[in-house]
């Protein structure tokens, strides 16, 4: 488990528009663009290992930096955990959701990659234990989400889901449904764990009244 103290001022941050990770949580990453694939070398010669997952902002061209999107202000900074290299000289790679960060300013300096100096102290519970949420509902959750999913035709593990723990569970459907750029920014913004399962059981509800007259569960 990293500690507070632990945590540097300025990393390096990876603009992927509907990429979402959140503490805890585990994300897979391809990386087979240059400028990251540096990244991940530099990365792994820190200590911490850590990267801030970001999403860019939908901006007018005259706004962008230099050809590059301006950035959210949250993201959400992982520990590179699982690399392998490819024939062909591609990363897989994982990261481990550690905390969520919020930008100071951007870095400028002269690596192909962008950096950022970030704030971790407003979400420190981050680094906490396991969330819990004492208001979740299994069985209307679960049936809301099985609607969806048949909405959808998604497929998954359903015994999986159901046994569980709610924070896996909550992070997991947050990272993996098909939700707009938007919409995962919301997610990832929400600041306890109760509060980040009402956003997903918003949108999907409101996923499926848009197809169907659908009750609202609360």
């Amino acid at each position: 488990m990293m500690h507070a103290a632990d945590l540097p001022d300025t990393i390096p941050v990876f603009p992927l528009p509907g990429a979402l990770m959140l503490p805890r949580a585990r994300l897979p990453l391809h990386i087979f663009e240059p400028r990251y694939l540096a990244m991940i070398e530099d990365c792994l010669k820190t200590k911490h290992r850590l990267i801030g997952m970001i999403q860019p902002r939908d901006t007018p061209a005259s706004e962008k930096r230099e050809g590059e999107k301006r950035l959210q202000a949250i993201g959400c900074a992982g520990r590179l955990t699982g690399f392998s290299e490819t024939e062909d000289g591609r990363y897989m790679v994982t990261l481990s959701g550690i905390s969520r960060f919020r930008i100071k300013e951007e870095v400028q300096g002269f690596t192909p990659y962008r950096r950022c100096l970030v704030d971790w102290a407003p979400f420190a519970r981050d680094l906490g234990p396991t969330e819990n949420d004492p208001g979740f509902k299994r069985e209307a959750f679960m049936a809301l989400l099985g609607r969806y999913f048949a909405k959808l035709n998604l497929s998954t593990d359903w015994d999986n889901l159901k046994g569980a723990e709610i924070e896996l569970l909550i992070n997991s459907l947050s990272m993996l449904c098909p939700f707009s750029h938007e919409d995962r920014q919301a997610l990832l913004e929400a600041p306890t764990l109760d509060t980040r399962r009402e956003t997903l059981v918003t949108l999907i509800e409101f996923a499926l009244r848009g197809g169907a007259d659908e009750e609202i569960m609360q």
